[in-house]
């Protein structure tokens, strides 16, 4: 154990970070911090108690918070300062909690002249002096290569399959190839049959599907780890229905949903062929338009437990025994 329990958060999602905070598994208060904006827009943070020789957990999910008018650089520059404030103030050990890793989707060199932005998401991280990262469900597994310290890579599998099986699920969808791994799981878990939608992307914001690989039967769910227009999912769904799905849902971890001069994730949910989306609370919508196709669960039991086995210095990888999500 590594010193008193302490939990800090910025504004982006303080409603995953009280939920967290009254776990069971934690039952302690969220830390007094200032965490606002100067007047000229910068982020202004003053972490208000005593964490000298404590043992820091800063949440924050790199992600936008439309009520409040917050970006996602908002988020990156208050989890870096609150992490900065607290190495300076003594703390023994500060963890970053990254409910939902921001700018994770650019993991590599996939054309010439662009960033590898979650790299550079990384070094930032580790350059304010963070000890070690919690993280939900990456983009990519790879980005824990980015960092030289140690990661804690959390799967939001078993709050999500608890759902499906009360809806019935009898047989889950990939809508790419690379997420397959992961959709195999689910279908493990729910003894369920497994597809898989080729699909070829034709820029950040549309795809189209062009093969449908395996069986589909009954109530579907497209299993995706974040959608931020609904079109991928929306696709997939369209791929079940056709290869004889009856109803589709769409599950994913990370409910980005742009709402944005260029694209209506909301608009796209009800006009699209889901029956309902279930996402996790790893990100915030506040601000954004109602659906009643919205069904979220929250991962703040999840991350709670893993909180304290890190501050127990206990391991977290045996919260996923038997369940195949690498390899």
């Amino acid at each position: 154990m590594n010193g008193n329990l302490k939990i800090f958060t910025g504004n982006i999602n303080r409603p995953l970070a009280k939920k967290i905070c009254a776990h069971k598994s934690l039952k302690t208060k969220l830390g007094k911090a200032l965490v606002g904006q100067f007047s000229g827009k910068e982020t202004r943070i003053e972490i208000q108690e005593n964490v000298r020789g404590c043992d820091v957990f800063v949440i924050q999910p790199i992600c936008e918070n439309m009520k409040k008018g917050l970006s996602p650089n908002d988020a990156l520059m208050e989890l870096l300062l609150l992490i900065d404030a607290a190495k300076r103030s003594s703390a023994k050990r500060v963890t970053a909690v990254l409910p939902y890793y921001g700018y994770g989707r650019q993991d590599r060199k996939d054309k010439p002249r662009v960033p590898i932005s979650a790299k550079v998401i990384a070094d930032m991280i580790t350059a304010v002096g963070t000890d070690r990262v919690l993280a939900i469900d990456l983009h990519s597994n790879q980005i824990q290569g980015f960092f030289n310290i140690p990661f804690d890579h959390l799967y939001s599998i078993g709050v999500i399959i608890k759902y499906l099986k009360s809806l019935g699920i009898e047989s889950v969808v990939s809508p790419d190839v690379g997420n397959a791994k992961m959709t195999s799981a689910y279908a493990e878990l729910l003894k369920a049959l497994l597809g898989i939608v080729d699909k070829k992307r034709k820029n950040d914001k549309h795809t189209e599907a062009e093969h449908f690989i395996g069986k589909v039967k009954g109530k579907t769910a497209i299993i995706d780890d974040l959608t931020a227009t609904i079109n991928t999912l929306n696709n997939a769904g369209k791929e079940a229905l056709e290869a004889g799905a009856t109803k589709v849902y769409g599950s994913v971890v990370h409910g980005i949903l742009a709402v944005d001069d260029e694209v209506n994730a909301i608009e796209n949910l009800d006009n699209s062929c889901l029956e309902e989306l279930i996402m996790t609370d790893s990100v915030t919508i506040q601000g954004k338009p109602k659906s009643k196709k919205i069904k979220i669960l929250t991962v703040s039991g999840l991350l709670a437990k893993a909180i304290n086995h890190i501050h127990m210095d206990e391991s977290v990888s045996v919260m996923f025994q038997g369940i195949k999500v690498e390899g």
